[in-house]
Formats: C-alpha cells, sequence, structure tokens
C-alpha cells in the first residue's frame, strides 16, 4: 500500500525535522542531567542523615579529577554512542527515501537506547565517585553511590519520556509509510508498571535506604531525619509525578486518537486518520483502525461506481437483498430515448466532439429520470433505457415515466440543439431481475414494454415533438398526466403482430421528416382512426 507522509510533515523536509528533534533532545537530556547533578549533591552533602561531611583539599582534587574524566571522556562517549544507535534510525529520512523495517524499529526504539545510554553513564558515575570518595573517606562509600545511582535511574526515567515524546515526529513519519506486523515495544502493562517503579518505587526505596542509613548511623536527630524526610518526600512526590503523568500520556494519546478518530468516522468523515506512532500494541491498534478506515472509504468509493454504474436503486436493492440470479414480474412504465442520425454524426465529426455532445444529452436525460423518480438501465452506445418501477416500488410509474418524456422532448432542442431524439414510452408487465451467471450478472428489465418502447421511439422520429407513447401507458397514469396526452391513432409496430394504440402530447402534430421512412417503424398500415379528428401515425409518408 503506497503511503505518504501526514500532511503537516509534507512540508517539513526529512533534514530539517532530524535537525529540530535532534536540538530538543539534546536540550532535554541537559535540562535533565543539570537537575539530577544538582539533585545528587544537594541529597549528598545536605539531606541524608550522617555525619557531616569534611570538604578537603585531597577530597575536592579527587572529585574534580573524576568529574573532568566524566566531562571530557566518557560524556563525549556516551553522546557518539547514542548518535550511533539514533543514525540508522534517521538515515532514510534524511536521504528521502523509505524505512526498512530495521529502521523502523530503530527509531520506535530510540527512547528506550537513550535511556540505557543515561543509565550506563550516571551508574558509571556512581561507581567511579563512590570509589573516589571512599579512598578519601569510607563512610562517603553508601551515601555517594545510592544517591548517584537512584539519582542517575530517575534522570535517566525522565530522559527517556521526554524522548519518547520528542521523537514522536519521526516515529510518525516512519509509521506513516511503513507497517510493522507485530509490536516492538513493551506493552501497557509493562510500560505502566515500568511508569510505577522510576516514579515511585525509586523515590520510596531511596526513602528506606535513608532510614537505613540513619539507623546505622546512631547519631542522627530529629531534625535531619525530618529535613530527610521532607526533602525526599518532596522529590519522590513531585518526581513521581511528572513522571506519571508523561507515563500516562504516552498510553492515553493513541487511545484519545482513536476515540477522535472513531467519533470522526461515525459522523461519516471517511477521510478520519489517526496518526501511527507507537510501536507496541497500541500501535498495531492505531495501524489497524487506519486499514479498517481505507477499508470503509474503498467500500464507499466502490459502492458509489457502482451506484453510478446500475443505479442508486439496484445498488441499495442488491446490498440490501444480495444478488440471485432471476426475478419477479412487475407492472412496469419504460422510456426509450435514441438519438437520430447517430451513425452520420460520428462520421462527420471528431470522436472527442461526438463524446461531449453524448454526455451533454445523456446528463439532460439522467437528471430528468432521476428527478421523475426512475432508474437509468443501460446506455446503448447513443440510446438508453430507463425504468419506473423496477427495482424500487413507484407510484404512477406510468405517469413518470409520461411527464419524463414531455421534459425531455422539451429540453433537449433547447440544451443540446446539435442532436435531436425520438422518445417512447410503453407500460406493462415484465420481468425485473438479475441475469447473467454467478461469476457476472446485472439487473435488468425484460418484456413486451421494453420491445415496445423501442419500436416507438423509431417511429417518435417521425413526429413533432419527437415522442410517443402507448395508450395503455397513458391510461394506467394519473388523471393530472393523462391530460397532457391524446390520441394519435393505431398501427402494427415492427416485430409485432397485433396493433398498438399510440397517444401523442397534446398540440403535437405528425408530420414527415427528411430522410425519414415511415416503413421502418410501421408494418402495416392502421385500418383507420379510433376517434374523430385524432391525428394518426398512419398519414406519415416519405
Amino acid at each position: 500500500m503506497h503511503r505518504t507522509l501526514p500532511a503537516h510533515l509534507e512540508g517539513v523536509g526529512g533534514a530539517k525535522l532530524v535537525r529540530r528533534v535532534r536540538r530538543q533532545l539534546m536540550a532535554a537530556a541537559t535540562v535533565a542531567n543539570t537537575l539530577g547533578v544538582v539533585l545528587v549533591i544537594v541529597c549528598i552533602v545536605w539531606v541524608l542523615p550522617g555525619p557531616p561531611i569534611d570538604v578537603t583539599t585531597e577530597l575536592v582534587v579527587a572529585n574534580s579529577i573524576v568529574a573532568a574524566v566524566f566531562l571530557f571522556v566518557v560524556c563525549p562517549i556516551g553522546v557518539v554512542w547514542g548518535e550511533t544507535w539514533l543514525r540508522s534510525g534517521r538515515r532514510w529520512l534524511q536521504e528521502g527515501r523509505p524505512p526498512s523495517e530495521s529502521e523502523v524499529i530503530a527509531v520506535l526504539r530510540a527512547p528506550f537506547r537513550l535511556f540505557l545510554v543515561h543509565a550506563t553513564i550516571w551508574l558509571l558515575g556512581a561507581f567511579a565517585f563512590a570509589l573516589t570518595n571512599a579512598l578519601v573517606d569510607i563512610e562517603l562509600l553508601p551515601r555517594v553511590a545510592f544517591t548517584t545511582a537512584f539519582g542517575g535511574l530517575t534522570t535517566s526515567a525522565f530522559a527517556y519520556l521526554l524522548a519518547e515524546r520528542l521523537t514522536r515526529p519521526l516515529a510518525i513519519a516512519a509509521m506513516s509509510i511503513s507497517d510493522l506486523p507485530k509490536p516492538r515495544l513493551p506493552g501497557i502493562v509493562t510500560r505502566t508498571l515500568l511508569g510505577w517503579l522510576l516514579g515511585t518505587g525509586i523515590p520510596l526505596l531511596g526513602l528506606m535506604i535513608s532510614a537505613i542509613f540513619a539507623l546505622a548511623d546512631g547519631e542522627a536527630t530529629a531534625t535531619e531525619l525530618g529535613v530527610t524526610m521532607v526533602v525526599l518526600s518532596g522529590v519522590g512526590l513531585l518526581a513521581g509525578w511528572w513522571i506519571t503523568v508523561l507515563g500516562a500520556r504516552a498510553v492515553a494519546d493513541p487511545v484519545k486518537s482513536l476515540y477522535q478518530g472513531i467519533n470522526a468516522l461515525g459522523d461519516g468523515d471517511l477521510d478520519a486518520r489517526v496518526e501511527v506512532y507507537d510501536g507496541s500494541v497500541l500501535g498495531l491498534v492505531q495501524a489497524g483502525f487506519n486499514e479498517m478506515a481505507e477499508g470503509l472509504q474503498e467500500r464507499d468509493r466502490l459502492r458509489g461506481l457502482y451506484g453510478r454504474q446500475v443505479g442508486e436503486d439496484v445498488a441499495e436493492d442488491s446490498l440490501a437483498r444480495g444478488i440471485e440470479l432471476g426475478g419477479e414480474v412487475r407492472d412496469v412504465a419504460v422510456l426509450f430515448v435514441d438519438v437520430v442520425g447517430s451513425t452520420r454524426l460520428a462520421a462527420t465529426r471528431p470522436a472527442e466532439e461526438v463524446v461531449e455532445l453524448l454526455n451533454r444529452f445523456f446528463g439532460t436525460i439522467v437528471e430528468e429520470v432521476h428527478g421523475h423518480g426512475g432508474w437509468i438501465n443501460k446506455f446503448q452506445g447513443d440510446a438508453t433505457l430507463a425504468v419506473f418501477g423496477a427495482p424500487a416500488r413507484v407510484d404512477d410509474a406510468a405517469g413518470r415515466a409520461l411527464a419524463t418524456a414531455r421534459a425531455v422532448a422539451e429540453r433537449l432542442p433547447r440544451e443540446v440543439p446539435e442532436l435531436s431524439a425520438g422518445v417512447g414510452v410503453a407500460y406493462g408487465s415484465a420481468v425485473a431481475g438479475h441475469i447473467g451467471s454467478e461469476a457476472r450478472s446485472e439487473f435488468t428489465v425484460i418484456g413486451d414494454p421494453v420491445n415496445e418502447a423501442a419500436r416507438l421511439t423509431e417511429l417518435a422520429k417521425l413526429c413533432d415533438p419527437m415522442v410517443l407513447a402507448s395508450m395503455p401507458a397513458v391510461e394506467a397514469a394519473g388523471p393530472d398526466e393523462a391530460g397532457h396526452w391524446t390520441l394519435a391513432g393505431e398501427t402494427t409496430l415492427r416485430g409485432r403482430v397485433s396493433g398498438t394504440r399510440l397517444a401523442q402530447p397534446v398540440g403535437a402534430r405528425v408530420t414527415a421528416r427528411a430522410g425519414a421512412s415511415a416503413e421502418s417503424a410501421v408494418q402495416a398500415p392502421p385500418e383507420g382512426r379510433p376517434s374523430e379528428g385524432a391525428p394518426t401515425v398512419s398519414e406519415i409518408r416519405t
């Protein structure tokens, strides 16, 4: 499935996006580690219970040397280490190509790798500083070691959660283009437990160890214990709250986006999509929602195309009842429209012009048929067949078809003067249903009214306006529409053995048109006029 970047990332550019994320990560890591260092120093010197620290020259020099080594050696190595891990996750974006699966995984695991970098550096620092201070004063070993280690883990947890949010644009860019077959990050339970451990467990453990130090020292005053408890509990509350918030949002944000997407989809917005950026099962749910939305959109598009091909009524009927071969007998009105001189038209005009004319021509017919509750059964080159009364039953099918015929005859000369067409209307029983095979079928109407309407269309081309209907159609119509029609004689249409009583709109006249042949439509002349003064089609002569 071809995918592109989300709209809000399209204009950013891969290299620019990477630079922005790197700056934000650097700033967040600097702030988190600075606060962590300050907190550790304060806790070691003033907060934790124990004998006062004698700040000697030897102690200052030893810590300064270790600090310099960490600042200028260990920290740069950690930065290079982290950059090496992150580079594989962003190279594809800088090069402007789709990511591989391993590169997507690298993007998703970038926050955890940054956590490992920070935790490793802090634990190495705890070991180095504890050993250095122990060489000067052995009583400083537990205080420095535990304080630095716990402060480092808390700081690394901050860095991890901040990195998870800051690298989200990279994750969105990667997962908007490439899918993951299975989760690549811990699930909701694991992440919740991790958030509790980093935000609550470590601060509580720090309080417990502080109490152990106080009991071991035996000389801690109530004030010292009170200060220790207040500071550590305050730090624990603040750090725990912030880590819990970041952890909860890491889970809540994907769920919220899914909730918003479901609401939008429920309101009919089939373009609704959610940004996929989570590498856990939540990310698969996000991707699954998008696939579902794409499937619904594709289904709606196919349904629309199907409706345009076969008509909305047929589409609705097929979706509701399914497609079964066969049909049922219905009383239907059939309207047939056929262009006059289509062969000459195709031979004397460019194909593009012919198509443009036919589209305008059919556009007028479709508008009138649909406006009167009919259904376009098919287009046959330069002709069209419309049905009233199937598949959906309608009131006064005959009247609707007759009204459509009059409207089409009135509009076509005005809106498509380059073309003229004969219009025939018939009414009677026909079989409406699906014909074909299980592999390919179509809904259509088969019966005498269809053939009769086609023959009336041939004869109508000799009239002015070019509209003819069978008298049974007029008799079946409501009185309002029937009043617009008058008897026009009787004739035997080609291919039929019995006569057909004809009707024309009131005020119409029967005249021979240039190049027309009555014999093309009339098999035998009628024996007489059905009513005094009514014009008859049999009077037409070439």
